[in-house]
């Protein structure tokens, strides 16, 4: 029996379960580039290119070996018989494969990233009448099985319950059965910011300059997709394996020493700082996540680095990625839907822009119309704060992550955004908002020196949005965390407020809802 492999933009793994018993003389791999994967949200020019781009080298390396590829590419302008979706391009092959006599008896493929995607194939190979295959992705650590095993019976999923049998199941910083150090987790020390003199010199990361076939990509985006945000100025991602590893080898090599104690620093004007630039490379499956593990263990047995930095790394990575990964499966697809806090403003017109007088943002939001990229503190407590203070709609939210960044897959993205940075889940990711005044922003970056508001302001001219919209967001729903106790004492000192004193916030708060609404 033949098998036709699908293998979609997430998944450029040679190894991958899909490949299992793979036989080039009777089966073949197929792939397609599609207009609605890049339509669907209203996506980056650098996530178009970075897939499209990785695609096609993994398509040719398959080539070179001497495996058929069934391959559906984009042109630079619409053709009139091409398939708008995976499902339209899957069931086109499908009929022609029927029409040649070369119908695979069956459909293999690994899990995908999406429950949308998900669902449209296995709609499509029912409508062919063709058994499809659904295989284990043995990119991660666990398996969807096993996270609804450890969630079942449990009044609340919290990261540190699932992460410390991790690392005792696959031996990661552990000696002699005892975590490495004495201690299971180190955030007290993950959590500097720069002396006001900056993060002084930074180890500029590897970068990849676009070989020929990266470039004809970047020529077809910028043709096909000309009115999408973002540009492809600074486009220097790994598409390739060997790209990716050797991108895995420069970050142990030169900024996980740094990582942890920076991990939450921001500095306007730098993006990377010392962070890993890996999670595009891994949420495409060039990366294997065990490698990354190993790389950053070993790096601290060999005395390269601190304990606090790799294990803060090494808790990102086995610990938070596999845990996001467990809880999408496990409530979607009513995930999707969820708004616990009734948010219902529109994103306001800047988030695709930068154009705003607010440093934090304008900083972020350049910054990731510029490269694709934002460190998580920028993500969660800058563009994703301001959103939740303001009442943005979650899922508004959830679809510019989803569009904006090169890492954007939707089973990492969607309970990072939804859950974490918007409360919208009612706090199955987070055990509290993520909710705080310009102050932390102060504290942890540059941003506010120079800025025309004043993070300790809440009301006045020149008063800081992020201090007056928590104020506001703390009033608006008192009631509905009352029952937390982790918002206690914030809870407790807006109660303190005088009833004029929280008038004039919500005047404020008004003003600027209305301004950007």
């Amino acid at each position: 029996m033949s098998t036709l492999v699908i293998v979609l933009g997430d998944q450029l793994d040679r190894a991958a379960a899909a490949f299992d018993g793979f036989d080039p003389a009777l089966d073949r791999v197929w792939m397609a580039e599609v207009a609605e994967e890049s339509t669907h949200v209203w996506t980056h020019k650098a996530r178009i290119a970075v897939f499209l781009a990785a695609m096609r080298h993994f398509r040719d390396a398959l080539l070179a070996e001497g495996v058929r590829v069934d391959y559906t590419s984009l042109s630079g302008r619409p053709r009139p018989d091409e398939p708008p979706t995976l499902a339209a391009a899957l069931a086109a092959s499908l009929a022609a494969a029927r029409a040649a006599g070369t119908m695979p008896g069956r459909l293999v493929m690994v899990e995908p990233g999406e429950w949308r995607v998900r669902r449209a194939l296995e709609a499509a190979a029912r409508e062919a009448g063709v058994p499809l295959e659904v295989r284990i992705d043995r990119h991660f650590f666990t398996t969807v099985d096993e996270f609804a095993d450890h969630a079942r019976g449990r009044k609340q999923l919290r990261l540190e319950y699932f992460y410390r049998p991790l690392r005792e199941k696959f031996g990661v910083l552990m000696d002699d059965g005892e975590p490495a150090g004495g201690q299971w987790n180190y955030d007290a020390e993950n959590r500097g910011s720069f002396p006001k003199t900056g993060p002084g010199p930074l180890p500029t990361p590897r970068r990849f300059e676009p070989d020929p076939l990266t470039r004809e990509v970047l020529a077809l985006v910028d043709e096909r997709f000309a009115a999408h945000p973002g540009g492809l100025d600074h486009f220097d991602w790994p598409v390739t394996p060997a790209d990716a590893r050797a991108a895995l080898d420069d970050f142990l090599a030169h900024r996980l020493a740094n990582f942890g104690r920076y991990q939450d620093a921001i500095w306007t004007g730098e993006a990377w700082l010392w962070h890993s630039r890996l999670s595009q490379a891994m949420n495409m499956k060039l990366l294997s996540p065990r490698d990354v593990v190993a790389g950053a263990e070993r790096a601290w047995r060999e005395g390269r680095v601190p304990l606090e930095a790799a294990e803060g790394f090494i808790r990102q990575v086995l610990g938070w990625r596999e845990y996001v990964r467990g809880v999408y499966w496990h409530f979607m697809p009513e995930y999707l839907d969820r708004n616990s806090l009734a948010a219902e403003a529109p994103l306001p017109a800047f988030y695709w822009s930068a154009d705003t007088e607010m440093n934090c943002l304008k900083d972020a939001i350049s910054q990731t119309l510029d490269v694709g990229y934002a460190h998580h503190i920028q993500r969660l407590m800058v563009t994703g704060l301001f959103a939740m203070l303001l009442g943005v709609r979650p899922q508004d939210v959830h679809r510019w992550y989803l569009a904006v960044y090169v890492d954007a897959v939707e089973w990492v993205e969607l309970p990072n955004t939804l859950g974490m940075s918007q409360f919208a889940d009612g706090g199955v990711m987070a055990s509290k908002p993520y909710c705080a005044t310009g102050a932390y922003i102060d504290r942890m970056s540059n941003a506010c020196r120079g800025c025309r508001y004043d993070p300790k302001r809440a009301t006045g001219p020149d008063a800081c949005p992020f201090t007056t919209l928590y104020w506001d967001f703390l009033a608006r729903h008192s009631k509905r965390l009352a029952r937390n106790q982790r918002m206690a004492m914030q809870l407790k000192n807006v109660a303190r407020k005088p009833a004029d004193e929280l008038a004039a916030i919500r005047r404020q708060a008004d003003g600027f809802k209305e301004a950007w609404g």
